[in-house]
Order: structure tokens, then sequence, then C-alpha cells
């Protein structure tokens, strides 16, 4: 009878408690975050016309993007993410959809206010009010119906000649140095992929960064001998100095 109930006990020990052996493989590893941006006030942004509610700070020399509730930044070749402009950056493993309707010479045509031959009278937007109004800006299409961006006397692009843009900005994008070798090393995890790490470890982060963003992955669940249960699927730069 000892013997049984031993054995039951062991038995279900090596169920509930995850063995490093058994671990799940994964390929997300350890990816290094950007260099933190030190900001002397919240950042004020402009509306890039052309594009679906995209904003960036002007005053820095980095692209820092908000869109959708999150700002975004690119970094040697890889994209982040995060909910604050100055903290808790996540490693993103795609290209945002907006960043090829942001037309790359958008710093030259905001130093002249001039947007393609047409008057730009941009407005600068505090942190606290984008962070208050740009769900209603987006929902209501506020800049380019209203506003149409700040630039006078000018009419959004038709849909076709955007999409050849978007393929243009895309294939100049994908032939950067830094995405290229970005792009291999994805390549190069996914034909050798890493054993998960344990709970409690996370991204290795610049010394500089403030404070420190710990991320952290889900330990694996304890599987059942008798039947799986269906789990659901949760859907979808050294620090500058702000001018």
């Amino acid at each position: 009878m000892k013997h049984l109930l031993f054995g039951a006990m062991l038995f279900a020990l090596v169920i509930v408690v995850p063995i490093p052996t058994m671990a799940a493989v994964n390929i997300n590893v350890n990816i290094s975050l950007p260099p933190p941006i030190v900001f002397e006030a919240p950042p004020e942004v402009v509306v890039i016309p052309d594009t679906d509610d995209v904003y960036v700070d002007p005053d820095i020399d980095v692209d820092l993007f908000f869109w959708n509730g999150w700002w975004w930044r690119l970094w040697e070749g890889r994209w982040y993410r995060s909910q604050y402009y100055n903290q808790g950056w996540v490693y993103y493993d795609n290209v945002p959809s907006f960043y090829f309707d942001v037309d790359p010479d958008w710093r030259g045509y905001y130093r002249n206010h001039d947007w393609h031959g047409h008057p730009w009278k941009f407005q600068r937007i505090p942190n606290r009010d984008l962070t208050q109004h740009w769900r209603g800006w987006h929902k209501d299409k506020y800049w380019q119906k209203q506003e149409t961006w700040g630039v006078r006397s000018y009419q959004p692009q038709p849909q076709p000649q955007r999409q050849q843009q978007r393929q243009q900005r895309q294939q100049q994008y994908q032939q950067r140095p830094e995405v290229q070798q970005h792009q291999q090393w994805r390549q190069q995890q996914q034909r050798q992929p890493q054993v998960q790490k344990p709970q409690g470890q996370q991204q290795r982060q610049p010394q500089a960064q403030q404070p420190k963003q710990q991320q952290q992955q889900r330990q694996p669940q304890a599987q059942q001998p008798q039947h799986s249960q269906p789990q659901g699927k949760p859907e979808g730069g050294e620090g500058e100095h702000r001018k």
C-alpha cells in the first residue's frame, strides 16, 4: 500500500513540476533593449500627413512614433513598443503596419513647414492631450477630415498611389543592412530553437534604463493525464537627448 501511495505521489510531482529537459521549445531568446531616451519633459508630437493617425516626436534624433495607443521605436533593425514614451520597451517581432505609410522625408517637410508643395501648419500636441484624445480623434478621423493634417489646400492621396508608395518603402526598408542582419538572426533562431527560459528570467537591458522593466515568460501549465484542455491565444537606440 505504501509503495502504491509513493508511486502516485511521484507521478503527480512529475506532472506538476516542470522539468528542464521536458520544457517546451521556444525561439524567444534574450534580446537587448534599446538605450533610453532622456526627456526633460513629456514629449510633444505632431501628426504625420497621409497616415492613419501616426504621431511622431520631432524634437529628438530618433524616430519615436505613437500609434494605436503604443509608442514605437526602431533600433538596430528591430522594433520595440511600449505604453510609455521613456520606459517599458518590449521587442515586437514584426514591422508595425503603419510604418510604410510614413514618408521617410517627413523631417525635411517639418523643418520647411511644407508638405509636398503645400503649406504645413502642423499643430504641436502636448502629451496629456494625446493620451486623453487619441481614441476620439481616430474614431472621428479628425486629422484627416477636419484638419487635413494641417496641410493647406491638400487632398489625401488616392488609395492606389498610397499602396504603390507602401510597396516601394517596404522594398527600401528590406534593403537596410541592419534589417537584413536582423532577418538573418531570426532565421537562425528558427532553425536552432532555444530551450524555454525559467519563469522570472528577464530580457537584457542597458544599464542606463531606469526603471528596469522585467519581461517574464509564462510558465507552462500543468498537463492533466486524463485529457487536454484548449487554451486561448491572446491577440494582438546609446541614450539620445531631447533637443
